[in-house]
């Protein structure tokens, strides 16, 4: 069987692909940006069973209303911040530091508690 664009000379086809290549290189770009504004990219991946376990003990601790979902890696720098992943879930014990910074939220990680910026986390 014969290609459709055999009886080009190769220049000529290989500027072709190129040409086609870019073009659905720019679309897929456009469409990617499209996609992100209009998804909020969503955070919650199945979890695995560790992290189910973790979840379930949590809730069991400080009922499912606390529960919070980190929304981006966070590392702490500070003595008491904690370092997690984005995904994690943790269990929020106060909305404020303790000399009353409302911007720094104590949780429950599962084990370690510790310091973490209110803003990177949203309700699980």
């Amino acid at each position: 069987p014969q290609m459709p664009h055999s009886h080009m000379p190769l220049p000529s086809f290989w500027r072709l692909m190129e040409d086609t290549l870019q073009q659905s290189g720019a679309q897929l770009r456009t469409f990617s940006q499209k996609f992100e504004m209009v998804m909020p990219s969503p955070v919650s991946q199945p979890l695995n069973p560790a992290e189910e376990r973790k979840v379930l003990s949590l809730v069991s601790r400080h009922g499912p209303d606390k529960l919070y979902q980190v929304t981006s890696n966070i590392s702490g720098n500070k003595d008491l911040d904690l370092t997690l992943q984005r995904g994690q879930i943790v269990a929020l014990l106060q909305s404020m530091d303790t000399k009353g910074n409302t911007s720094r939220w104590l949780v429950d990680a599962g084990g370690p508690r510790g310091f973490v910026p209110a803003a990177k986390l949203q309700p699980y």
